[in-house]
Parts: C-alpha cells; sequence; structure tokens
C-alpha cells in the first residue's frame, strides 16, 4: 500500500506501534501524503494550488469526500488545524525554486513539512503534556534536516537548494555552485557536517523528550528516531558529507540494528523519565512559536 511504499523506514517504526492506533496514524499518512502528490504530481503552479485550496475547502465543508475519514480522526483525536495548514503550506512552497537564506528559513521550512506532521501525531501517540510539543517537533526538524543533506543533489535538479545560503557564503559557496553541480565537494561537506550537527541536537531533544509518550506508544517513535538519524551518520561516516556522491540509504541489517538500538533507548533512565539530563539548546530556534506562522506573512522561502 501506499503506506509502506512511501515510508518504509517509518512503516518498520510503526510495527512497534500500539495495534489500535494504526489505522489511525496510516489515515493521518495518507493525508500528507495526498497533500505531497497534490503538489509534486501537479502539471503547473496554478494547478498544484489549486489543488491546495480543493483539498483546504473539503477540510472545511460538511460534503463527504475523500477527506471524511481523515476529517473524522482530526476530530476524535483532537489534531490541531494549525499545524495541517502549516504542512499544506509547506508543501506549496516547494512549487517554485527554493534558496533558503539562513537558519531561521530553513527552521520555519523544516517545521512546516515535518515538525507539523510530529504535532499532528502526538494526539494518536496519546501525549497530554503541553511541553511535550517542542520535542515533537524537534524530531520532525532532525528528520527533515537529514532528509536535506541526503537529497542536495535530487532537489538541486528540481531547482531547490535548502542548504542556507548564509552557511553555504561561510565557506566560499552559493546557491548556484549547488544549482550548477559544480561545488567543491570538500567545503560542501563543511556545511553538510554542520546541517547534521544541528539535525543531532535536535534528535537528542527529542530523545529526551520521548518521557512524555506513554510507554506502549514510545518504541515505535524512538524506533523511527534511529532510523532517520542513521542515514545521516552514514552519510557522514561512509560518504564523508558528500551528498553527491549518490542517495544515503540504509539495509536491512543495519535498519534491525537500529530497531535493537530503539529497543534499548525505551528501557534508557532518560525516556523512562528516572533521570534529567540537561536538555540542549536548539541550534534552530529560541521558543517553539517562532516556527509558527505562514510562509507568505513572515516572507519566507523565496
Amino acid at each position: 500500500n501506499s503506506f509502506a511504499h512511501h515510508a518504509k523506514s517509518f512503516r518498520l517504526a510503526a510495527n512497534f506501534l500500539p495495534k489500535e492506533h494504526i489505522d489511525d496514524i496510516a489515515v493521518i499518512y495518507h493525508f500528507c501524503r495526498m497533500v505531497d502528490d497534490a503538489v509534486d504530481e501537479a502539471r503547473s503552479p496554478e494547478e498544484a494550488h489549486s489543488n491546495i485550496v480543493d483539498i483546504e475547502h473539503k477540510l472545511h465543508t460538511q460534503n463527504p469526500s475523500e477527506l471524511s475519514l481523515f476529517k473524522h480522526v482530526v476530530e476524535k483525536c483532537n489534531i490541531p488545524m494549525h499545524a495541517i495548514k502549516a504542512l499544506m503550506k509547506g508543501c506549496e512552497a516547494d512549487l517554485h525554486s527554493v534558496v533558503v537564506q539562513d537558519v531561521e528559513e530553513l527552521a520555519h521550512y523544516c517545521y512546516l513539512v515535518a515538525g507539523s506532521v510530529g504535532e499532528m501525531m502526538s494526539p494518536l501517540l496519546k501525549v497530554t503534556d503541553p511541553l511535550a510539543t517542542q520535542y515533537a517537533i524537534d524530531l520532525g526538524l532532525g528528520m527533515q534536516i537529514t532528509n536535506i543533506c541526503r537529497d542536495v543533489l535530487e532537489d538541486s535538479l528540481r531547482g531547490r537548494v535548502y542548504l542556507p545560503a548564509s552557511w553555504l557564503q561561510d565557506v566560499g559557496l552559493n546557491s548556484e555552485d549547488i544549482l550548477k553541480g559544480n561545488a567543491s565537494p570538500e567545503r560542501l561537506a563543511e556545511v553538510i557536517n554542520r546541517m547534521l550537527v544541528a539535525a543531532e541536537v535536535c534528535y537528542r531533544r527529542a530523545y529526551i523528550g520521548c518521557r512524555y509518550i506513554p510507554f506502549r506508544h514510545r518504541l515505535g517513535i524512538l524506533i523511527a528516531r534511529r532510523v532517520y538519524r542513521a542515514i545521516g551518520l552514514k552519510l557522514r561516516s561512509s560518504h564523508a558529507s558528500n551528498p553527491f556522491h549518490g542517495r544515503t540509504v540504509l539495509g536491512g541489517l543495519e535498519k534491525m540494528v537500529q530497531v535493537c538500538l530503539g529497543f534499548m533507548d525505551a528501557l534508557n533512565p532518560v525516556t523512562l523519565g528516572w533521570w534529567k539530563p540537561n536538555i540542549p539548546r536548539s541550534p534552530l530556534y529560541t521558543n517553539v512559536q517562532d516556527l509558527y506562522g505562514p510562509v507568505d506573512s513572515r516572507k519566507k522561502i523565496q
């Protein structure tokens, strides 16, 4: 099914979530894929925008539609509407060529397309403490930064550069170097390493925040964190942080190792809430509210 096809790593982690919630999680994921496809499979930016408008209209109408089941889950689980709209804004931001100027824009974009999904997922995992929201978002930010680092080449072929221009400038590169494919691998690796360091802090914050997830729901999230994090670690260790080397993927054995590590994480005093370590400061935002707000009003993603 589409759930398995589009998210093999997440599907692996979902196997370890309580079975009674898998259907609801699949419904949420199907909606995320539908929004993504509404943009990526459109024949023009105008059609993509029309598709997003159509989805938003169906969200707010009482008429039966392919979103009826999704709306039922949203109402049943009290999923925040602002997170749903943020995801749609984020996908629509990819309609045109993209150049991210600085870390603030990077953080905002990653929130829109991934952190928002963490917010949407939290109620399904029976998370009730408001303090947990920032850590759910952190996991999304970490995963999206990992994806960005892995997909630099693919994104550049679509006219998109998500590596902050200010960080590229620090090593003597610019967005045009990425788009033309003539960036120095050594200099580019410096930026990728900087990105992966930021992702590591996000993953660490998310790890500490897993204490807010009820124990029965925690394992799948810890495994998803491990699997996505391992992609970045492999990009650094096996490919010298060179994203032009090719798409970094984990083999079956590598994924199984991460599953085992996820089991160990679930029994760690940190995630059990028995020990509270110092929480590292986010390299991407000061207050989680900084991440909110529509792209247009914040003048993000140019």
